[in-house]
């Protein structure tokens, strides 16, 4: 068993690669080459890397793609998408273009509010902490001035501050409940700041002040994504049975949780991959999403469709806080290439992109569910991992593609194939 190391923080990058080669590596140098393989040539570049995290030692390449002929609101976009999930951006980008000539996609913040809590306990009377919190809620605003000044110049800062009885649910406990707009930033140290300095303000002998911390459910932080159609360009053939179906799939997510869960992750594969591309925090957006599916006490689809007469229509509408100035969004390089691919949106417009992206990829997945069948789009995709795995050359690539095309494919089935491939090929030479 390895032994506990002290100090390890202080060690530089060299050191730390070579204590884990030392103990963890079965083929110590290879280990080490792979490491390094993947260090950036540009020194400033991997320097600036580094400097994300802590003990950083190497890069972990996730692909970085583009989903192109997006239409939103009239404006074309090209969106980019950072996923290591086969056939989610092959899906984005036939699910653009099939709705870039049926309208494309309608999409509109609803509401842009953020969320912090001073979380205290307190024993005393609660119509003395009532006075007390009317009487120094002005000075609330006031001794936070000095934070927020920047912020309301932009438009933003503190929007109210409240008094909540939570003792129902827990002896003495009380929050001071914060609301916010950041405008374009994400907001979370902004957020943070104020609610400390709220904390230090509003603290009293007979107040304890547990934590202060913003909350990652902004059920007040709202986008709606939508399309629709005439239901005869749904579907090239019966495509009133088919526009059912889609409909019915969608139902079953809204009150089956274990369909909900599988339906709503297709979902953050478009959301999480633009924005992890932008440089957001992919999973503060999920835990609030999904926090967002179960509002009710249900877990459920975060889409939804329905046919009015002729017409199909199908919608999204999640929380997002989402920035694009200040973090990884302005560090570093690839995520501020994204943003100068979306035309340098500001926050607003990037909610409807992020938007978009998880509505148009639920709509190809339920296509093809309601079709063709899921594995079909996938097949392709892991038939090709399988081959680079198996090292198979461009030529015995396209040869197997062929032979497994509208196959199930299994990794054993394609290690043999290239096997017998390779076999034949020898005697052939």
């Amino acid at each position: 068993m390895t032994k506990l190391i002290a100090g390890f923080s202080k060690f530089n990058k060299q050191q730390k690669i070579e204590w884990l080669a030392e103990n963890f590596f079965q083929k110590r140098e290879e280990g080490i080459k792979i490491l390094k393989q993947y260090w950036n040539a540009d020194e400033k570049l991997q320097s600036l890397h580094d400097e994300f995290i802590e003990n950083t030692i190497s890069n972990f390449y996730v692909p970085y793609a583009i989903a192109p002929n997006f239409i939103i609101n009239g404006k074309t976009y090209t969106i980019p998408m950072s996923i290591e999930e086969s056939s989610v951006v092959a899906a984005a980008s036939l699910v653009a273009k099939f709705w870039s000539v049926r309208g494309g996609f309608k999409a509109k913040v609803l509401s842009t509010t953020k969320v912090g809590h001073v979380h205290f306990m307190y024993a005393g009377d609660k119509e003395k902490l009532q006075e007390t919190f009317n009487k120094i809620k002005p000075k609330l605003f006031e001794e936070t001035e000095a934070i927020t000044e920047n912020m309301r110049k932009r438009g933003g800062g503190i929007l109210d501050i409240e008094l909540i009885d939570k003792t129902s649910e827990l002896k003495d406990y009380y929050q001071l409940y914060v609301t916010f707009e950041t405008k374009d930033s994400m907001g979370a140290n902004f957020i943070n700041s104020c609610l400390e300095k709220i904390a230090d303000i509003f603290k009293n002998d007979d107040i304890q002040i547990v934590m202060s911390i913003l909350s990652n459910y902004v059920p007040e932080c709202l986008v709606r994504a939508e399309v629709s159609c005439h239901i005869d360009d749904f579907f090239d053939e019966n495509p009133r049975f088919y526009a059912k179906k889609f409909v019915q799939a969608v139902q079953i997510a809204e009150v089956e949780p274990y369909r909900a869960v599988t339906h709503n992750k297709g979902i953050m594969n478009g959301i999480d991959a633009v924005v992890l591309a932008t440089g957001n925090d992919f999973r503060a957006i999920a835990a609030g999403i999904h926090a967002y599916a179960s509002r009710d006490g249900h877990y459920r689809s975060l889409t939804h469709a329905k046919i009015e007469g002729d017409v199909f229509h199908f919608w999204i509408e999640i929380p997002l806080a989402l920035g694009t100035v200040g973090g990884l969004t302005k560090l570093h390089p690839l995520a501020k290439l994204s943003l100068e691919m979306l035309h340098q949106p500001s926050a607003e417009e990037l909610m409807q992109v992020v938007a978009v992206a998880g509505l148009a990829q639920n709509f190809a997945a339920l296509k093809a569910l309601t079709t063709t069948g899921i594995q079909e789009g996938h097949m392709k995709m892991h038939m090709n991992n399988i081959l680079n795995q198996l090292e198979a050359t461009v030529h015995e690539k396209n040869i197997l593609v062929d032979q497994f095309k509208g196959k199930t494919v299994s990794y054993n089935d394609v290690a043999n194939a290239l096997h017998q491939l390779r076999l034949v090929q020898n005697k052939n030479n």
